[in-house]
């Protein structure tokens, strides 16, 4: 299997550009993407198992990965939700996987959202993280729109090895995430 393309950038372009930029020693500590989680909440599905079924499957053509299930940890009553029911599913994608499904939302599933201005520099956690929040599933080209029932979204998160908000914002911003504000005193 070819070395998707994000990665040979990465490899060849950004990390030795990122290590001049960040006034780094050595290539080494230039921060990379560890993994990025994507989590899918489906609170209907409680009422309903065919719409958590359709959204544990969604997820997994989306990805290329099975997705695993996320099960309740206590009972709500007012949710009609008890411990150890399905309320969502995830996947965590590493290595190549992960490469080729972010070469995918940057260039074909960001640009296909409705009056798509950029995404927002807010979501980062202060440890290097960023999690970004996706309104509409039908974005990524793997969904079929005549067969979806409901619309959800989706929370990506991007783990990344950079030890502050700053490093993470220009390492994102370097691989073609298409942040729209300029606002990095987090």
């Amino acid at each position: 299997m070819a070395t998707p393309r994000i990665k040979e950038k990465y490899l060849n372009e950004i990390a030795p550009a990122l290590k001049e930029q960040l006034g780094l020693k050595n290539v080494m500590q230039v921060p990379k993407i560890e993994k990025i989680s994507i989590n899918k909440g489906i609170g209907a599905g409680v009422a309903d198992k065919k719409l958590f079924d359709t959204g544990v499957d969604e997820l997994t053509q989306i990805t290329g990965q099975k997705a695993v299930a996320t099960i309740a940890k206590k009972s709500v009553s007012n949710f009609k939700l008890r411990e150890g029911m399905p309320i969502g599913a995830k996947v965590t994608l590493r290595g190549e996987k992960m490469y080729e499904f972010l070469d995918r939302l940057v260039n074909v599933a960001l640009p296909r959202v409705r009056d798509f201005q950029g995404i927002s520099d807010k979501g980062f956690d202060g440890r290097g993280n960023y999690t970004l929040g996706i309104k509409e599933q039908i974005i990524f080209p793997e969904i079929s729109i005549e067969k979806v029932n409901n619309i959800t979204g989706m929370d990506i998160t991007f783990v990344t090895s950079a030890p502050d908000n700053n490093q993470s914002y220009e390492l994102l911003k370097a691989l073609g995430l298409p942040f729209v504000n300029i606002n990095k005193e987090n």
